[in-house]
């Protein structure tokens, strides 16, 4: 898989993410591309680089601490519909990039992964949500190779 970019915290790109429950359940592929957000990439093995990434679902969480909501301008500035959408801080999973659930836009290239970035101080306040839930051991992983 070449062409892809360099994944950077907080990107929105499309990708195939499996919620843990449906890990849980035995399915090993995502339901259907989504947007996520990159909040880390650190290299590993060499040239090999492991990225863990946030979902965005237009489901408010059940309890408000596990999700941030999207600014709206940023939803429509990256090409998100307008419904309200909200980042996930409570689940995230974690893959070798570039790895095949990466989905660039059809008929486009691989850099048509990347939708844009998130605000520095809405990416912050994700980062350190998942910092804390990780911490409180609230945090679930779901690793995807």
């Amino acid at each position: 898989m070449t062409g892809f970019p360099a994944p950077k915290p907080a990107q929105i790109i499309r990708y195939e993410y499996l919620w843990e429950t449906d890990a849980k359940a035995g399915r090993e592929e995502g339901g259907k591309t989504r947007p996520v957000v990159v909040v880390l990439a650190t290299q590993q093995d060499g040239d090999h680089l492991r990225v863990i990434v946030a979902p965005v679902t237009h489901a408010e969480p059940d309890d408000p601490r596990d999700g941030i909501e999207i600014p709206a301008a940023t939803c429509k500035r990256v090409g998100l519909d307008d419904r309200r959408q909200w980042m996930i801080a409570a689940e995230v999973n974690a893959f070798t990039w570039p790895g095949p659930d990466l989905r660039p836009l059809p008929g486009q290239g691989a850099a048509s992964v990347v939708l844009g970035y998130l605000p520095p101080n809405t990416f912050i306040r994700l980062r350190d949500r998942i910092a804390e839930l990780g911490r409180g051991r609230r945090l679930r992983t779901v690793e995807r190779g």
